[in-house]
């Protein structure tokens, strides 16, 4: 099937009480494993795109790769742009047949935020295309902050409430504890603040920033309203903990497909495992 927009996926998973599983791809490989995850399932899927993946793989392999994995599912697929920086960015992959744009103003003050995100919505969604914006700022593992300092970045519930009045964007994605990377510690998320933004905004949370974040944190998340679910960096552990193992056992083999098949495999495993997390097993 042609590829979706992350609107739709999104509200059936919130009139379903589950999340949908979006994973960032940077090659071929886990591009086939999202997918064969999501079959294996039954689940609709989210394939997403970062600043780094777009850098590496370059944008056409990115969309063409991905356009031809759905058309050959038999499951829901939908491609996202993760993280957009600029509205330059966000033209440049609706031009290349992403079906959902991620369009990040969380570093600007709130205005601004807005602004920008109305500026892609105007664009996008004459299209049919997906727009996600970010309120609240997600760390990463090198931040070193207090936590007074920490909880200041976390989204507002009064400006949720705001900024999705006046950025009817098509899904949220909100600061309550979650960071980028891998973790030091056990995150610890602020599930009051959620409920909060979950009572005041009916838009669609997205949780940024979710390896790492205990199984049962990640249930609890969803049963308060979180919709959509990042992960990279545990596909990115395991997929690499794959290939190094084989490498570790035949030093002298050189042969890619021995190398990146198990990585595949075990990038499967992973994103299924969260997939049933998620609650969107059997949702397709």
């Amino acid at each position: 099937m042609s590829l979706v927009p992350v609107a739709e996926l999104l509200k059936k998973a919130q009139e379903g009480h589950y999340a949908v599983g979006a994973f960032n791809c940077n090659n071929m490989e886990i591009v086939q494993a999202i997918v064969a995850a999501a079959e294996a399932e039954k689940a609709p899927v989210i394939i997403q795109a970062s600043q780094g993946a777009i850098k590496y793989a370059g944008i056409e392999y990115i969309a063409t790769l991905t356009r031809l994995a759905a058309e050959k599912a038999s499951i829901p697929v939908a491609l996202h742009l993760d993280h957009g920086t600029s509205f330059t960015q966000v033209v440049q992959c609706i031009r290349n047949g992403f079906s959902s744009v991620m369009i990040d103003g969380s570093k600007l003050p709130l205005e601004e935020n807005i602004a920008l995100t109305n500026k892609v919505i105007e664009v996008a969604h004459p299209l049919g295309i997906s727009v996600e914006a970010e309120l609240g700022k997600i760390g990463g593992t090198e931040d070193d902050i207090s936590i007074s300092e920490r909880e200041a970045l976390f989204t507002d519930p009064a400006e949720a409430e705001r900024f999705v009045k006046e950025a009817p964007a098509d899904a949220l994605a909100i600061a309550i504890g979650t960071a980028h990377g891998q973790y030091k510690g056990v995150p610890k998320l602020d599930f009051e603040r959620l409920k909060e933004i979950r009572k005041r905004v009916n838009t669609p949370i997205v949780l940024h920033g979710s390896s790492g974040v205990p199984e049962d944190a990640i249930r609890e998340a969803v049963s308060l309203g979180v919709c959509k679910v990042n992960i990279d960096t545990n596909i990115r552990e395991a997929f690499v903990a794959a290939a190094r193992l084989v490498l570790e056992q035949n030093p002298k083999e050189i042969d890619p497909r021995k190398v990146l098949g198990p990585a595949r495999e075990a990038a499967t495993a992973i994103i299924r495992e969260k997939i049933r997390i998620f609650g969107s097993n059997a949702k397709a």
